[in-house]
């Protein structure tokens, strides 16, 4: 599901920049829907950063979340990140796939709070990144 790979500081910044772009989308929502599913998208872009800055390239195939989800709960050392984000994952398919699943407000807050949680743990691996500039 893994691969070794040596990304440049400059990719890893992308990735880490998409994470937050999505996770500024979720916060700026008033929307149940938008706020649940660009938490989701956030957590997983935070994922793929984080596997990214460990030389980790994930190849796109079945259950490549689940995978995402264990290996960011792994680097971040939280077992609730595992459950959590597969309870979100879960909720993600079936309204994708079993048409459509209601998310409450104070539901979509309380995931969006929690995955606020997931990106200030996640903080201290890309400080070294927030002053290099991209080059485009």
């Amino acid at each position: 599901m893994f691969e070794k790979f040596n990304f440049s500081q400059r990719q890893i910044k992308r990735y880490y920049l998409a994470a937050l772009r999505d996770l500024k989308i979720a916060l700026n929502s008033e929307i149940s829907e938008v706020i649940f599913r660009f938490s989701y998208d956030a957590l997983i872009k935070l994922a793929i950063a984080v596997c990214a800055r460990n030389k980790l390239r994930v190849k796109a195939r079945k259950g490549h979340h689940i995978e995402l989800i264990k290996k960011l709960s792994s680097y971040l050392k939280d077992l609730e990140i595992e459950v959590l984000a597969n309870e979100m994952r879960s909720k993600r398919n079936r309204d994708l796939y079993e048409g459509g699943v209601l998310i409450s407000e104070k539901e979509a807050k309380e995931y969006l709070e929690w995955v606020k949680k997931i990106f200030q743990k996640a903080e201290a691996l890309f400080e070294d990144l927030r002053n290099q500039k991209l080059m485009f």
